[in-house]
């Protein structure tokens, strides 16, 4: 299972349709992360100022229609991930099949984001 963190507005436009994100075009890839300890630190890193609800989408790797490839990050990795990790990348538009479950991301006390629950 990996991890893509998505604000729950972008998950659900055009749910007929295989998702997106920007960094599809920017990057050319999807960003995942492949547990979610090193999802959390993305999500700090990256999304600290992201509106609520921040999901994480758990992707059925093997289910994944698009390339996945295992990439070193682009620079150093966010902080509290170790250096060495390997992250996943999606090089296409994500088929909703592959995608399991979502996770609803909570912050903390201190407005960081803390931990996971399942989004019902």
């Amino acid at each position: 299972m990996i991890l893509h963190l998505a604000p729950l507005d972008d998950w659900l436009r055009d749910p007929g349709r295989p998702y997106s994100a920007a960094s599809l075009l920017t990057d050319g890839f999807l960003h995942c992360s492949p547990d979610e300890k090193v999802a959390l630190a993305v999500a700090n890193a990256f999304f600290a100022n992201a509106p609520d609800p921040l999901m994480a989408l758990l992707i059925e790797e093997d289910l994944v229609e698009p390339m996945v490839r295992w990439e070193a990050p682009n620079g150093a990795p966010p902080p509290g991930v170790d250096p060495g990790v390997l992250f996943p990348h999606i090089y296409g538009r994500l088929n909703r099949t592959a995608v399991a479950g979502l996770l609803l991301l909570e912050r903390g006390p201190d407005g960081h984001w803390a931990g996971f629950r399942p989004w019902s």
